[in-house]
């Protein structure tokens, strides 16, 4: 018989810290939008990936230092640190998972421009 100990949880991730909210923090308060999301693994920000123009998700780490984010698109599950370069592993996180499935991408709807394509990195 053997003890199976857990393997430790990645420094910089918080299994335990909800989303900020089902979009981009930054972009819902100034009306603008995003390709795809990601979550702070830490506290639990949401923000914009690197190919939305505002680019909150680095931002954020760049303010913080809360170094692994993950992917909240749904169907996604990967990490990525910042302060690495690299993707890790990490635990589940607290629900939920990904934006709401019918928040479209990019989005959300109603603020997305025609020339959208035009506008990403």
């Amino acid at each position: 018989m053997t003890d199976a100990t857990p393997d430790p949880v990645p420094a910089g991730i918080d299994p335990e810290a909800a989303p900020s909210g089902p979009g981009c923090l930054e972009c819902d308060e100034a009306g603008g939008w995003w390709v795809h999301l990601r979550r702070c693994a830490q506290c639990g920000h949401v923000g914009c990936c690197d190919s939305s123009p505002a680019q909150h998700a680095t931002a954020h780490f760049h303010a913080t230092g809360h170094p692994v984010m993950q992917s909240f698109e749904p169907g996604e599950d990967w990490f990525w640190d910042f302060s690495r370069s690299v993707g890790v592993l990490g635990p589940r996180l607290a629900d939920p998972q990904h934006h709401p499935v019918d928040q479209p991408t990019p989005g959300p709807t109603g603020r997305v421009p025609d020339d959208w394509r035009d506008h990403v990195h």
